[in-house]
């Protein structure tokens, strides 16, 4: 009997401890569907595996698409307008697919399903450009290199190439957006210690981003400008392997966001329902309109959004009319009829953050010339030291290094003196839209470097030489500037936009949020490509052809800086009203529902 007692003893001790496991507040659970337990899920843990993931999955996309360009003169044959065109197509729909991997996360499968289904495309979209780039596409061996085009292709080689090449842009487009969101959701932004964490997961996710294209700018990137380029995309094969490998060990320890279902569906709704009630009178007070209590989404951690006053149009949907409050209750449940405010202000979100989205892709405009003009301008420059040739792509060297230091001097040195000089009682200095805005002002000094840079090697450029047309005697190194500011705006935009998106968009939307900062980068390329057709048709005349020529010397490369210096300033003086405009979304406590921890 006594050893049965002691059976019995510990059980209920044991029942007592279980039930004294601390939850996490935000509503995430663990993989069994079970309220999350604080000390056995997420944290930095499972944060530390996906910033390694993300680390080398980028090295992954990186070692593809940093030298696409070349690989398509050198190996498909392609001439250099084709092959730009080709890089363009596939960098944007990159970022087209980001979309589609956002919204199938936030409404049906959830971030971990998304990011392990796409990052599985990934990967066999490596393995399959590493077969047939070995099998087929570098042939003869030894070509590919600069000196030593390759041969034609057969039409199965050519369609397994872009087979793969859009399934590796299908992989890591679904993927991107999503892996920043379930990095953060490991972090319970209602607890003290783990919000703090949570804030500095974007700098170190951003930070993990550069080191990985760091490699594959740098090494990958040599061996495949040496023609070997089998080598190179198993390399990127291996390292996306890799990540997914790691994403997956972790699965125990993550912690997870029930969907929420289709956004889009909820957003015409609410512009129905708005329609239909365009004669009603809105109440003055907020109060009157129809809400859900909040324990009822309390099940996939979402909170109710407080009511605002802006887009009042809108608020015609959550007005209970005379016939929705005296007959059936179907028609409280017809949300084509009546909305919720909390469904309301999902779309008055989304409508106050497009502003703040346009703004932002001038500056990746600014961003884009770094991979593009930059390069042309550092190849235009005095590149040796002694016998050493310094390609003109790897001085974004010096931008990632920028990237990595200025993150620390942000976090480390910068956000806590203005935290110190604020009057508020808030631990961090800047917010997000004033760190966004400072980076707008960083990219706009950037240009004016680059400008003076310009100016001063058209001054010293080469006029006597037959054999090095359009090159200068100034040295590439006084780029350097250039490439470190623009890698400081970054720290300030881009990690700026990511805590700024995840942030303020609703709990069933954060991966979109994330997606929009891919957007921005995607259509500032398109925008760049319009714009220096726009400036090369209105600068061409007879006597110079135009800003941005195929020799430099002849050109006014500088005047093109400069005029992007003057669009970005008229941008931040937009970014300014919008930002005082806007109006930070305001959330509903979480249900006290969420702190017990009961497992049975």
């Amino acid at each position: 009997m006594d050893c049965l007692n002691i059976v019995k003893m510990r059980k209920v001790e044991e029942k007592n401890a279980k039930k004294k496991e601390e939850c996490t507040l935000d509503g995430s659970v663990d993989r069994k569907g079970q309220p999350a337990v604080r000390e056995r899920t997420g944290s930095w843990f499972a944060a530390i595996l996906i910033l390694v993931n993300q680390g080398l999955a980028t090295l992954a996309f990186f070692g593809v698409g940093v030298n696409l360009v070349l690989f398509l003169t050198r190996v498909m044959g392609q001439d250099n307008a084709e092959a730009a065109n080709s890089v363009s197509k596939w960098t944007g729909t990159v970022y087209i697919f980001s979309l589609l991997g956002a919204f199938l996360s936030d409404s049906y499968w959830g971030r971990y399903k998304t990011c392990a289904i796409f990052q599985a495309i990934f990967v066999v979209g490596l393995v399959s450009l590493s077969i047939s780039s070995y099998i087929f596409l570098v042939k003869p061996e030894g070509c590919g290199n600069e000196k030593t085009p390759c041969g034609t292709h057969s039409t199965f080689a050519t369609a397994m190439f872009y087979v793969s090449i859009y399934l590796i842009a299908l992989g890591n487009g679904g993927y991107q957006p999503n892996i920043a969101s379930f990095g953060a959701d490991q972090f319970d932004e209602d607890h003290p210690i783990e919000g703090l964490g949570k804030v500095s997961f974007f700098s170190y996710f951003y930070l993990a981003l550069n080191l990985g294209s760091l490699f594959s700018n740098t090494i990958i990137g040599y061996f495949e400008d040496k023609g070997m380029w089998a080598l190179g995309f198993w390399a990127s094969a291996a390292s996306a392997l890799v990540a997914l490998i790691l994403f997956l060990v972790g699965t125990p320890r993550y912690r997870h966001f029930v969907p929420s279902g289709n956004p889009l569906s909820r957003f015409s709704q609410v512009v129905v329902a708005s329609t239909r009630k365009w004669k009603v009178m809105i109440p003055s007070d907020g109060d009157e309109l129809y809400e859900v209590d909040g324990k009822e989404n309390s099940n996939n951690g979402s909170r109710n959004i407080l009511h605002t006053k802006g887009f009042k149009f809108l608020d015609r949907a959550a007005v209970i009319t005379s016939k929705e409050n005296s007959t059936e209750i179907v028609e409280i449940n017809n949300p084509w009829r009546l909305c919720t405010v909390t469904q309301v202000e999902e779309v008055k979100c989304i409508l106050r953050l497009l502003p703040i989205w346009l703004c932002t892709i001038l500056y990746s405009v600014v961003f884009t010339q770094m991979a593009s003009l930059f390069v042309e301008q550092g190849a235009a420059m005095k590149t040796n030291i002694s016998n050493f040739h310094i390609p003109p792509a790897s001085m974004s060297t010096f931008d990632i290094l920028s990237v990595a230091a200025f993150i620390f001097i942000y976090r480390r040195v910068l956000d806590p003196l203005v935290a110190r000089f604020k009057k508020s009682n808030s631990s961090r200095g800047f917010t997000e839209l004033q760190r966004m805005g400072v980076g707008l002002v960083i990219a706009i000094l950037a240009m004016i470097v680059a400008g003076t840079v310009e100016h001063f090697r058209l001054k010293y450029k080469v006029t006597n030489c037959t054999n090095c047309e359009g090159s200068s005697t100034l040295s590439i190194f006084w780029q350097v500037p250039q490439y470190v500011l623009i890698g400081a705006s970054e720290v300030f935009m881009y990690v700026g936009q990511l805590e700024f998106f995840n942030g303020q968009a609703p709990d069933g939307l954060k991966s979109f949020g994330s997606a929009l900062c891919m957007t921005s980068i995607s259509l500032g390329n398109y925008v760049s490509s319009l714009l220096v057709t726009i400036v090369m048709k209105i600068s061409s005349n007879e006597r110079m052809p135009g800003w941005i020529p195929g020799n430099l010397n002849k050109g006014h490369l500088d005047n093109f800086y400069y005029l992007l210096a003057v669009l970005t300033s008229a941008d931040f003086v937009v970014y300014l009203l919008v930002a005082n405009w806007y109006k930070y979304i305001k959330f509903e406590g979480r249900s006290e529902k969420l702190e017990g921890c009961q497992h049975v």
